[in-house]
C-alpha cells in the first residue's frame, strides 16, 4: 500500500505540472488562438531564470517564484509584439510552425552552454523534511507543490471567468472591434494574454526546479504530454485543463503502480478514446 500510495503522490505531483502548463495552453489557444509550441521551452527557462537568480544574484526560491514568471513573462509579450502578431487572422498551422521554431532556437542555445545534463537546485529550508502520515512519508516540498498549482489553477480560472477584465478578454477574442469602441487597447491586453500564459509555464518551472533539476530539455519531456491533456479536456477550456491534468496525472501514477509498462503510453491512449467519443474534448463546445 505504500508503494501505491506514493506513485499516487507522484501522479498528484506530475498532474500539478501538467496542470499549470495546460492552464497557460488553454489561456494562451483559448483568447489568441495560438498553438503554442514554445511553452515547453518557455518552461525550462523559468526553471533556469530561477537557477541564475540563486547562483548569480543569491535570490532564493521564494522570491523567484514571483521574479522568474515575471521575466519570462516579459519574454513571452517581446514575442507576441515582435512575431506572433503578424499571424493574426491566419491558419493555427502558422503558429505552431512558428512556436516550435522558437522552441527549437531557445532548447539549442541553453544545451550549446549547458550541456544535457542537470543543474542542482536546492530546496528551500522552510519545505525541507517531511511528514508520518501513518499511511504514507510525505515530503513536504512536494505537498506544497500540488497544494500551490491547485491556488494558482482556481485563481487563474477566477481571473478569466468570474471578473471584468476576464469578460474583456473573451469579449475581445470574439469581437475585437467592437471592444476597441469602448476605449480599450486590444492589442496591448492581448499581449498580456500571452504574457500571463507564459508567465504560468515559468511558474511551474521554477516548481519543478528543485524536483527535477534544471535542464535545457526538461520543456521536450512534457510537452507532447501536455498538449493531450489540452486536447482530451477541451483546446481553449480553463477549467476543463485544470481538471483534466490532475486527473491525468494520477491515473498515470495508477498505472506505474498496477502495470508501470503502459504509464508512458496511457495519457494518448485515453487521449485516442476521447476524441473518438467526442472529439471536442470532454469540457469543448463545437465551433
Amino acid at each position: 500500500m505504500q508503494a501505491l500510495y506514493a506513485q499516487l503522490l507522484v501522479g498528484l505531483i506530475n498532474g500539478s505540472f501538467y496542470a499549470l502548463l495546460s492552464l497557460g495552453l488553454a489561456v494562451i489557444f483559448g483568447m489568441l488562438n495560438i498553438i503554442n509550441f514554445a511553452h515547453g521551452a518557455l518552461y525550462m527557462m523559468g526553471a533556469f531564470v530561477a537557477y541564475f537568480l540563486l547562483s548569480l544574484g543569491g535570490i532564493n526560491y521564494w522570491w523567484a517564484l514571483l521574479i522568474a514568471p515575471v521575466i519570462v513573462g516579459i519574454f513571452g509579450m517581446i514575442l507576441e509584439r515582435t512575431m506572433l502578431q503578424w499571424l493574426t487572422g491566419l491558419d493555427h498551422l502558422y503558429g505552431l510552425l512558428l512556436t516550435f521554431g522558437i522552441a527549437l532556437i531557445v532548447q539549442g542555445v541553453f544545451q550549446n552552454y549547458f550541456g544535457s545534463s542537470g543543474l542542482p537546485y536546492a530546496i528551500p529550508d522552510q519545505l525541507k523534511g517531511g511528514m508520518n502520515l501513518g499511511f504514507m512519508f510525505l515530503p513536504i516540498y512536494r505537498g506544497w507543490v500540488v497544494i500551490f498549482s491547485l491556488v494558482v489553477c482556481i485563481a487563474t480560472w477566477f481571473l478569466i471567468e468570474k471578473t471584468r477584465l476576464g469578460a474583456n478578454l473573451r469579449a475581445a477574442t470574439e469581437n475585437p472591434t467592437l471592444v476597441r469602441a469602448f476605449g480599450i487597447n486590444v492589442p496591448r491586453m492581448i499581449t498580456l494574454t500571452y504574457g500571463l500564459g507564459v508567465g504560468l509555464a515559468a511558474l511551474a518551472g521554477v516548481l519543478s526546479a528543485p524536483i527535477n533539476q534544471v535542464r535545457p530539455l526538461m520543456g521536450a519531456d512534457l510537452i507532447i504530454v501536455v498538449f493531450a491533456v489540452v486536447v482530451i479536456g477541451g483546446m481553449g477550456s480553463i477549467m476543463g485543463s485544470i481538471i483534466t491534468g490532475f486527473a491525468l496525472g494520477v491515473i498515470e501514477g495508477l498505472t506505474k503502480y498496477f502495470y508501470p509498462e503502459a504509464s508512458n503510453t496511457v495519457v494518448f491512449v485515453l487521449m485516442v478514446l476521447v476524441l473518438l467519443v467526442k472529439p471536442t474534448g470532454l469540457t469543448g463546445r463545437a465551433a
